[in-house]
This record gives C-alpha cells, sequence and structure tokens, in this order.
C-alpha cells in the first residue's frame, strides 16, 4: 500500500495508481489513489486487460506492460503501464499507473492529421485498456463489445458463429469473472448449459 501513496504522490494528481489482487476479480482493486481518472473505488474489479494476462499464456514471460492506450469511462485517453506482481512465476497482482493525457493527446491527434501523408496508417498491434467500476458492467461491455463487432443479430447468426464469439470471449478471460456465462448466454440467446458445451468443444481443440 505503501507503493501506492508513494507513485501517487511522485507523479501527482493527473497520475492514477492502483494495486489489484487478482484473487478475487470481481472486486480486485486493495488500494486506489486519484481515482478521479477512472472513476473507480476500492473493489471495483480486474480490467479487460489483467483478465487477459491471466488467460493469455504468452503474458507470462513478463515482467510488466507499458506505454499502452487506456480509456476511462468518461472516454479521456490515458497513458498506461501495469507491473505484474508474481509468486513463483505466477501472476498474483498488479500495479498500475493511468495518466491522462486527454488535453497532451488531442494536441497529437492534430498534428497527426496536419501532417498525414495519404496511405499512411498504423500497422502494429497495440495493446489496449478499459476501467469498469463493477463486475457486471466489465462482464456486460465486454461480451456486447464482442457480439456487436460481428454485426449480425444473435437471433440470425449460426452455431459456429457463436462459438466463434465464445472463443474470443475466452481468449479474453471473460469466463473468469462470475456470472459471465450466464451473461453470455443472454447476449448470445442461448441457454448457459449451450455456453458451456460450446467451452467444452474449444478445450477439445
Amino acid at each position: 500500500m505503501g507503493m501506492v501513496d508513494f507513485l501517487a504522490d511522485f507523479l501527482g494528481e493527473d497520475a492514477e495508481v492502483v494495486l489489484h489482487d487478482v484473487a478475487d476479480l470481481e472486486n480486485s482493486v486493495i488500494a486506489i489513489r486519484n481515482n478521479h481518472i477512472s472513476g473507480r473505488e476500492i473493489g471495483a474489479p480486474a480490467t479487460d486487460l489483467v483478465l487477459k494476462i491471466l488467460k493469455n499464456p504468452k503474458y507470462e514471460e513478463y515482467s510488466y506492460l507499458s506505454n499502452y492506450k487506456g480509456v476511462s469511462r468518461s472516454g479521456n485517453t490515458l497513458k498506461s503501464a501495469t507491473y505484474l506482481i508474481k509468486d513463483e512465476n505466477k501472476v498474483v497482482g498488479a500495479l498500475c499507473i493511468n495518466m491522462d493525457i486527454q488535453g497532451i493527446y488531442q494536441i497529437k491527434t492534430f498534428f497527426d492529421r496536419l501532417f498525414n501523408f495519404h496511405g499512411e496508417e498504423e500497422k502494429n498491434e497495440q495493446i489496449s485498456e478499459t476501467f469498469s467500476q463493477t463486475a457486471n458492467e466489465l462482464t456486460f461491455d465486454s461480451i456486447y463489445k464482442v457480439v456487436q463487432g460481428y454485426g449480425i443479430p444473435p437471433e440470425r447468426m449460426d452455431q459456429d458463429e457463436k462459438i466463434k464469439i465464445v472463443y474470443e470471449l475466452n481468449e479474453k478471460g471473460i469466463f473468469l469473472i462470475k456470472g459471465a456465462v450466464s451473461e453470455a448466454a443472454l447476449a448470445l440467446k442461448v441457454s448457459e448449459a449451450t455456453i458451456y458445451r460450446y467451452l467444452g468443444k474449444l478445450k477439445k481443440r
């Protein structure tokens, strides 16, 4: 907890500092300073990025992630970093810093547009993170973002399309959150048993 206060005092009020305990993903925030930036409180859930880190083995070799884009609930652009706290190479917590750079980002966007030449585009894969105040909000937003990305109403999707959505949600770690299976079932217009069956098929691949 002392590290959270130390970093917050040093970095100033434009930097939110958050400590997560991943033993309870629905209430993982155990310390937070300058929370006006994301609007979260102690007891808020893990972020979508933290879930992805826990689910994806490729992150096991990482000690930290830095200089990636975060987005607050108000839509402000944040410059973020996450230090992974490990015990015997297993992630048990995360220390995160989120700097509000909305004003600077707007200036950058203006100059990017001003000096943009036809045909130039960003091709590198980007890490991003969004911040939710409750576990229900995290689950709902994550699931419906994926479903809406397919551009097809769930009632018109075939089984393969729904399995792809469940696969994508599983890769994002959404099913690590309690109640996510029920929410996914509602979104895809199927039963919870069907979601579990899809997950079972994915495990056999």
